[in-house]
């Protein structure tokens, strides 16, 4: 790859204003490259759940400066954090930091996490009510076009618009997301309701074909809960449908009594139903890479989908610092190679992590079993640090 400085600064267009592509945008930013985010929103927003920022993300969002943001609006996950069987027998710790014990987990409210992010970025970058519905590319560039008639040009185009990426056609041909038989409850309660819960525990109770888990966001001040139960119908990929309370409470009726009780206070719930995709033939086709759930959408059962994305984002920044424009392509070969070696094996888990969280194990002694040493494997995935790896990548294809 020549690595010469190119003549003008590198334009990224971003189809997607969510976690994965706003954090893209900031990294990128980062790397002295000129971005412009496109969001088919009326307004930036994510609705009322929770998300992990694990220590693989975490260091990578605070090499960009949100260090006091984070920890501001954050909650801390550490101490008291375990698996449970139902009955609320402690199985074991669940794991919150990386191998050196200095880089920990926050449960964040996801709009809080994008609030952060946005207000990092020039206003002019950000482009609301721009519903991305045409692309096209040749060797001087890409043009976007929109449903409001306005069109954009980029040298670099990143889709971090979701699983039903409007983008993803054009490097694959759409294969639909496949259902997991699993629909989710989900929601918030003030943590004041529940005087007697633990202050930075994130738990998991793990039942027959179901499980329950409960983190602190919003700096401790709500509890995120969400119940997996299965289902045969197929539930909408929606993050706000309204759910049935009274049906996520009777699935979980005589469970740990920590667990009743929360469910007790509960007044509304949404549902979403969980969906993911078998790793993708390609990630890139020219000009144009996907990015975090339109790339490898995953199943929540590592709490991985915004951490993989902000590493894709990562990646990427630093693959493109130094790239010229006509250099775009080979390079986004390059971040498909190295990112897809990770995300393939994080997809997988987090199938598999499901099936031991639900259960579906011919004994609980070996599932119980597979949970304590699944700290290995988490390990694994906290210690990783993309930036570091990228660089390496790069010098290497350099060489």
């Amino acid at each position: 790859m020549n690595m010469m400085t190119s003549t003008r600064c590198l334009r990224a267009a971003i189809v997607g204003g969510g976690i994965g592509g706003l954090s893209a945008a900031n990294a990128l930013r980062r790397r002295g490259i000129e971005v412009t985010v496109f969001e088919q929103a009326r307004a930036l927003g994510e609705v009322g759940a929770g998300v992990f920022i694990y220590p693989n993300s975490l260091r990578q969002l605070e090499r960009m400066g949100f260090r006091d943001a984070l920890a501001a609006v954050g909650a801390k996950v550490g101490r008291g954090s375990e698996y449970c069987r139902m009955d609320g027998t402690v199985v074991g710790p669940i794991l919150t930091t990386d191998s050196s014990g200095w880089n920990g987990m926050y449960g964040m409210h996801r709009a809080d996490l994008l609030n952060v992010l946005a207000s990092a970025l020039p206003a002019s970058s950000i482009c609301t009510d721009h519903r991305c519905i045409g692309f096209e590319q040749d060797e001087a560039g890409a043009r976007l076009h929109f449903a409001n008639g306005a069109s954009a040009e980029a040298d670099v185009v990143i889709a971090a618009d979701g699983i039903q990426s409007a983008l993803q056609h054009q490097v694959v041909v759409p294969q639909p997301p496949e259902y997991s038989g699993v629909r989710a409850y989900r929601g918030l309660i003030a943590r004041e309701k529940l005087p007697q819960w633990r202050n930075e525990a994130h738990q998991v109770w793990m039942g027959d074909g179901k499980h329950f888990m409960v983190f602190p966001v919003r700096s401790g001040t709500l509890l995120n809960y969400v119940g997996f139960v299965p289902t045969k119908t197929e539930t909408v990929e929606s993050w706000s449908a309204p759910g049935d309370r009274n049906e996520l409470a009777s699935s979980f009726q005589g469970w740990d009594p920590n667990v009743t009780a929360l469910l007790e206070k509960v007044e509304t719930c949404f549902w979403w139903g969980l969906y993911d995709r078998r790793p993708l033939a390609s990630w890139t086709n020219g000009r144009l890479a996907l990015l975090g759930d339109a790339a490898h959408a995953m199943l929540p059962h590592l709490g991985q989908g915004a951490n993989q994305a902000i590493e894709d984002g990562v990646a990427l920044a630093v693959l493109l610092e130094n790239c010229d424009q006509a250099e775009v392509p080979a390079t986004l070969k390059l971040y498909e190679e190295l990112r897809r070696v990770r995300t393939d094996v994080v997809q997988a888990e987090a199938r598999q992590n499901g099936l031991r969280y639900d259960s579906k194990y011919a004994s609980l002694e070996q599932r119980d079993r597979e949970i304590k040493n699944a700290a290995e494997f988490r390990k694994w995935l906290y210690d990783y640090d993309v930036e570091k790896a990228t660089i390496a990548a790069l010098e290497v294809s350099a060489s």
